[in-house]
């Protein structure tokens, strides 16, 4: 009898101290984050708030966007858009194990009438905009990409393409980010 009761004595008492494990599951401490300081958006720009997407080992952020513009200045000359020049801003993070080469002249615009626009080369050379660059794990580059769409044109989607990587060499397929 003292055996039996010494058993239910002991089984009371861890199910009381389960219970008392303080009830609801608290939620995982927070990760410490950069204090990046926040920064005026263009006076032609509109701020993106949209979720990040991932290409391959390439993490990117789209954080704003400039429709319509008749045409772009830079330190030598003023360039007019055949159409409208349409810039978004964007962060590129590499999430990889190892570095890749990055092409800002491979992303791509997808209109409202499904026409897919290629970067335009002589507005990126105007603005003074990377072309290509080596993206290293853990690295941050944020810039600009210009495109010149058709005047009735609305900007619909980024095909964003990453670069290369081990399982992917040639990375053909991108990501498609929606622009809203």
């Amino acid at each position: 009898m003292r055996d039996a009761r010494r058993s239910l004595t002991a089984a009371l008492t861890v199910l009381l101290l389960a219970g008392c494990s303080g009830g609801e599951p608290q939620p995982p401490p927070a990760k410490p984050a950069y204090d990046l300081p926040a920064r005026e958006v263009r006076p032609d720009e509109t701020a993106l708030h949209l979720p990040t997407a991932l290409n391959g080992e390439t993490e990117f952020s789209l954080i704003g966007l400039a429709a319509g513009l008749p045409s772009l200045t830079g330190s030598h000359t003023e360039f007019d858009a055949k159409g409208q020049f349409v810039r978004i801003r964007l962060v590129v993070t590499g999430k990889g194990v190892s570095g890749i080469l990055f092409d800002t002249r491979r992303q791509q615009l997808l209109t409202d009438s499904g026409a897919v626009i290629a970067v335009d080369n002589q507005a990126m050379t105007i603005k003074r905009q990377p072309d290509k660059f080596e993206l290293g794990r853990g690295v941050r580059v944020e810039f600009d990409l210009y495109f010149d769409l058709p005047k009735e044109a609305k900007p619909l989607v980024l095909r964003a393409f990453g670069g290369p990587t081990l399982t992917d060499m040639k990375n053909v397929t991108g990501t498609d980010i929606k622009l809203g």
